[in-house]
């Protein structure tokens, strides 16, 4: 199975990095390759520079202007992604994009109203809500007064340049709302797994303290009674070791039981594993609702068996089978003994069991578990189109007495005859 990430890193399956700054050089590359791409709607006001209506003195000022445009547009998004500059520092290059949008406008024509779209955009992103909500209003109304000066998009201009100026201004307003949340939701579940831990640590430390705080005690009591009968009662002395050796083994037993304890799998914890392992291997999981219920019938070592299990067949089908679905199943099954079994199935649709007849290391180490509860192990080719099938049976508890009280089972002892026997 894949080791799973860590809460803090970036996940690498997102390009964008929504929320969270790039670690790497690859990571920053995507992060301005998904900025970058956006100036492409600039092509309208670079085309107009190339075309023959403007003279030299114009193209030169477009140029400038919208190179000054974009450096200004760039460094206030990668500064606010980098750094996090103050609030008197970003109104500086919000401004410089305000003025040029509408010099250039008003100067070369009625195409450049796009560059107040990306003002809104940049205002969104940079600006608290507190005030972004009345500046991309306010970008608005400079675009439709800026284009009123051109009749000949008296018409249309408010739906082609207003509207996206204003709705491309708070759908960003929403986009950074749901970035401080995706943040705050982060740091919550670091903040859960650390408190998670050292909760885990705590029990671990009272637990060992339970067990083995009485029996280090009583050691350290009996050896310090051995010492001082030792010269002169050497068969008290004995006796004592004895004690010593009787306590020590008792004491490594328990930790023992405690760390078999600490070490068992639950069958909750390895199916989030298994969606995790799945996932990350791209094969589409299907999961049985009965496999996230709890059930009573089973013991500590049984659902140990049913995780193992659990572990061991999605290991095979993350590694070996090649699939592209896989399906978990828990059912509960009577069989020929009256016995009450639940079996946990697993099914991929791969390229089925070897065509050797022997099993691997892992079945062969999953049925010996599975036998120690009783259980027994069932493999083979799925129905349908192929694939393999897994299947595994652990037994079940007998259902708990009535409320009302024990069945009353009928008296079949004979009769007791009068008379000596």
């Amino acid at each position: 199975m894949r080791p799973v990430k860590a809460m803090s890193e970036p996940d690498d399956r997102n390009p964008v990095l929504i929320g969270q700054r790039p670690r790497s050089r690859r990571q920053a590359l995507s992060k301005t390759m998904w900025i970058v791409v956006w100036l492409f709607y600039l092509a309208g006001p670079v085309g107009e520079l190339t075309s023959h209506g403007f003279s030299t003195v114009q193209r030169i000022w477009g140029i400038v202007g919208l190179t000054l445009f974009v450096l200004a547009y760039i460094v206030l998004l990668f500064r606010h992604v980098l750094e996090k500059p103050p609030h008197h520092l970003r109104y500086i290059p919000l401004a410089v994009m305000l003025a040029l949008s509408v010099a250039l406008t008003w100067t070369l024509g009625f195409s450049w109203l796009v560059l107040f779209i990306f003002t809104s955009v940049a205002s969104a992103v940079v600006l608290p809500w507190q005030r972004s909500r009345w500046v991309i209003p306010l970008v608005t109304v400079v675009v439709i007064a800026v284009g009123a000066r051109y009749p000949e998009i008296r018409n249309y201009y408010l739906f082609a340049y207003a509207l996206p100026a204003l709705g491309s201004g708070f759908v960003m307003v929403g986009v950074q709302n749901l970035i401080r949340t995706t943040q705050e939701l982060r740091a919550a579940r670091e903040e859960v797994a650390r408190l998670a831990a050292n909760e885990e640590r705590l029990r671990l430390a009272r637990d060992l303290h339970d067990l083995l705080g009485h029996s280090l005690s009583l050691i350290t009591l009996k050896s310090e009674l051995a010492g001082r009968m030792l010269p002169d009662r050497p068969e008290d002395a004995a006796r004592q070791v004895a004690d010593i050796e009787r306590v020590s083994r008792q004491a490594l037993v328990d930790v023992r039981e405690a760390v078999t304890g600490y070490r068992r799998p639950r069958l909750a914890v390895e199916l989030a594993g298994a969606r995790v392992a799945l996932r990350t291997a791209g094969i589409t999981l299907t999961v049985d609702p009965a496999l996230e219920q709890e059930h009573r019938g089973l013991t500590a070592d049984t659902e140990g068996a049913l995780a193992w299990a659990l572990r061991e067949a999605v290991t095979n089908v993350v590694r070996h089978s090649g699939a592209r679905r896989c399906e978990l199943l828990l059912t509960e099954e009577w069989e020929a003994d009256e016995r009450r079994y639940l079996c946990l199935t697993v099914i991929d649709d791969g390229a089925g069991p070897p065509r050797a007849q022997h099993d691997g290391n892992g079945l062969v180490g999953l049925r010996e578990r599975l036998a120690l509860t009783d259980g027994r192990l069932d493999t083979g080719q799925a129905p349908g189109a192929g694939g393999f099938v897994l299947r595994a049976y652990v037994p079940m508890r007998a259902p708990a007495a009535s409320p009302d009280g024990p069945i009353p089972v009928p008296d079949t002892s004979p009769e007791p005859v009068n008379g000596p026997v």
